[in-house]
């Protein structure tokens, strides 16, 4: 049935979760996986009376989100490693994960996308919506939404 599994993760518990989920997924139906986190861009500094001023440069900004991200996939392809589950990681920096996640679904050539209900994105996310629910309205690759 499916194949190729992308797996969307932000290193939140439900996330996590949703990851170890989908490991025993394609363990059970013999799929391969591939894990996918998307990078905050550079936050836009605005100037002017009362403005913060972040002292972190695009260039530190960049390496601190590589990192985590090279965290959060290592920990996801450990995961599948011992479940004897083949798997590859990918990341790009976007502001807009879900066109992201829906973009490396189609380069990756996966027939579905596994993740969890919803990840952290805070009041944002409340009053715009859900990753998933957006990815959900926008793919016609087929959902697997983990509660």
């Amino acid at each position: 049935m499916f194949k190729h599994i992308l797996v969307p993760t932000d290193g939140s518990p439900l996330s996590t979760t949703a990851v170890a989920r989908a490991v025993e997924f394609a363990r059970e139906i013999g799929a391969r996986l591939t894990f996918f986190y998307a990078k905050p861009e550079y936050p836009v500094a605005f100037y002017g009376e009362g403005a913060l001023i972040d002292p972190t440069t695009p260039e530190k900004f960049a390496e601190m989100t590589e990192e985590q991200a090279r965290q959060i996939l290592a920990e996801c392809e450990r995961l599948a490693q011992e479940a004897g589950v083949p798997s590859a990681s990918l990341s790009v920096t976007s502001d807009i994960p879900y066109e992201a996640i829906i973009e490396a679904a189609h380069q990756a050539g996966c027939d579905l996308i596994f993740m969890a209900s919803h990840g952290r994105r805070g009041l944002s996310g409340l009053l715009l919506g859900s990753e998933t629910q957006k990815v959900l309205t926008h793919t016609k690759i087929p959902v697997l939404v983990y509660r």
